[in-house]
């Protein structure tokens, strides 16, 4: 499995990147996630006013990349920026399991979007390239999405996610065994330390084996 990233986005963002990882995982709903899940969203909350996250280096940069790329980001809002919404208005993550939860609490810590689907439904390499308004594309919770003028991750059947939302297809259930991880970098500052934290994360709590760095 390789990605790749189409030229219709690094001619407009050339700095956009990704860091992504296969690995396999436990897939559990513990005790151990959920105190750390809480903790760590109690601390997050108390740290940012509404006004102020727009404004946070790594957010803003998305909100930029989606401007640049000709989309409205107050209109289509990158993922990161909807979980900071909800925990500073004291509204509760929705629990889907430790596996999308924790990709939750990473896409919170690094302030990202974060991908997290099944390895074992994607079908060859993914490819990044630009949405357009023929995509025709189903999220997992929210309907249809306009994916047009942002990222689009797909493999050779249709495409999976995109920094707003990904789709139902590709979806972690409970019979998830292997993961596909992908943060999203509009500009690829502070690439080593998310790289990181994505891994000690999925170490921890769903005891990671077998992890594979995809380029």
């Amino acid at each position: 499995m390789k990605v790749t990233i189409s030229e219709d986005i690094l001619k407009v963002l050339p700095n956009f990147s990704v860091i992504a990882y296969t690995m396999d995982v436990e897939n559990k709903l513990t005790d151990k996630t959920t105190e750390f899940i809480n903790k760590t969203v109690e601390n997050l909350k108390t740290k940012h006013t509404l006004e102020e996250i727009i404004k946070e280096e790594k957010i803003l940069e998305s909100r930029n990349g989606y401007k640049k790329l000709g989309k409205d980001p107050s209109h289509t809002r990158v993922a990161c920026e909807n979980l900071w919404r909800r925990i500073i208005k004291n509204q509760q993550l929705y629990r889907l399991g430790d596996i999308i939860d924790l990709g939750n609490i990473l896409s919170l810590l690094t302030k990202r979007s974060v991908c997290v689907v099944d390895k074992d439904k994607l079908i060859g390499d993914v490819n990044i390239r630009l949405g357009t308004k023929d995509d025709i594309y189903i999220t997992i919770n929210r309907g249809p999405l306009n994916v047009d003028k942002i990222p689009v991750y797909e493999d050779q059947d249709s495409p999976f996610g995109c920094p707003s939302s990904d789709t139902l297809r590709t979806s972690v259930d409970s019979n998830t065994k292997s993961i596909y991880v992908m943060i999203i970098c509009f500009e690829d500052t502070y690439k080593d330390i998310d790289e990181k934290l994505l891994i000690d994360i999925y170490k921890e709590y769903t005891n990671a084996k077998n992890i594979i760095k995809i380029s």
